[in-house]
């Protein structure tokens, strides 16, 4: 596994493991799967309702706590001071570990007005070490304008939709400027669809790999950190078998050439959107 290193030092696996909807025992036994297969990075959150279940995984796991990082996010309806320094301390409570990797904010929810308050909790949860490193998700470029300008603090991650259908290349060159690693959710599209491409298929069968390994080699080239999830042990240690090819700087751009404007998987555009 190659590692990006964050704007606080912070070293992160280049490729992660979504964890939304594997719950209970047999989540458990996913994510084990997983980390058997060599992924380092469990992605979850507190409105996934699996923070639990990524704790025991790991807790379960032969590979040492400090090998994994685990991310979680703050819900929108918790944006509030108090009320989000509360919910990390229960997400870390619910993982049953000492501590969380990475804690995110979840969307912007702009309209309430609130996210400032939760970058000042998250920015205090990492003082007294309840989280090592602070990011966000799905934030714009004006939302982290405000949290730089009113904080002094910037976030190392910004988990936005990205996949070739929605390509980002504006928000990632912002993120980049400010020292910002972009991670993308949903990185083969809405069901996969990316992966049906025509210029996908010609270049995987050009070197004898699936169409979601050559999307995800686009990603890491990019300077992208993807969370594929997967619940089948073969394709877990497919996504992650990306780092023995090379795709061409052509071949970049001609995937970037399937992004649209409208490319969004359900339309859910952070200056709007608000999720609870």
């Amino acid at each position: 596994m190659e590692h990006y290193i964050l704007s606080d030092g912070f070293k992160v696996p280049k490729i992660g493991f979504g964890t939304d909807k594997m719950k209970g025992a047999d989540g458990v036994r996913r994510m084990e799967m997983a980390l058997n297969n060599g992924y380092r990075l469990l992605d979850t959150a507190f409105n996934y309702e699996n923070e639990g279940t990524v704790g025991r995984a790991i807790r379960n796991s032969s590979v040492p706590r400090d090998q994994i990082t685990i991310a979680s996010k703050l819900p929108g309806r918790h944006h509030a001071y108090q009320a989000a320094l509360d919910t990390i301390e229960e997400s870390v409570l619910r993982t049953g570990l000492d501590y969380i990797d990475l804690y995110l904010i979840h969307w912007p929810n702009p309209k309430q007005e609130k996210y400032l308050e939760a970058w000042q909790a998250l920015i205090d949860a990492q003082k007294t070490g309840l989280v090592r490193s602070i990011g966000v998700s799905n934030f714009l470029p004006e939302h982290i304008d405000r949290l730089e300008k009113e904080t002094g603090v910037l976030p190392v991650i910004n988990q936005i939709e990205l996949h070739p259908y929605f390509n980002q290349a504006e928000q990632r060159a912002y993120n980049a400027s400010k020292g910002i690693v972009t991670q993308a959710w949903s990185p083969l599209g809405r069901d996969n669809a990316s992966t049906k491409e025509d210029i996908i298929l010609e270049i995987a069968d050009k070197y004898g790999k699936s169409p979601a390994q050559v999307v995800l080699r686009w990603d890491v080239q990019q300077n992208i950190l993807p969370i594929p999830k997967s619940t089948h042990a073969g394709r877990q240690a497919e996504n992650l078998a990306v780092f023995d090819f090379e795709l061409t700087t052509d071949e970049i751009e001609k995937i970037n050439r399937i992004s649209r404007p409208d490319g969004r998987n359900k339309g859910q555009n952070p200056a709007e959107y608000e999720e609870f």
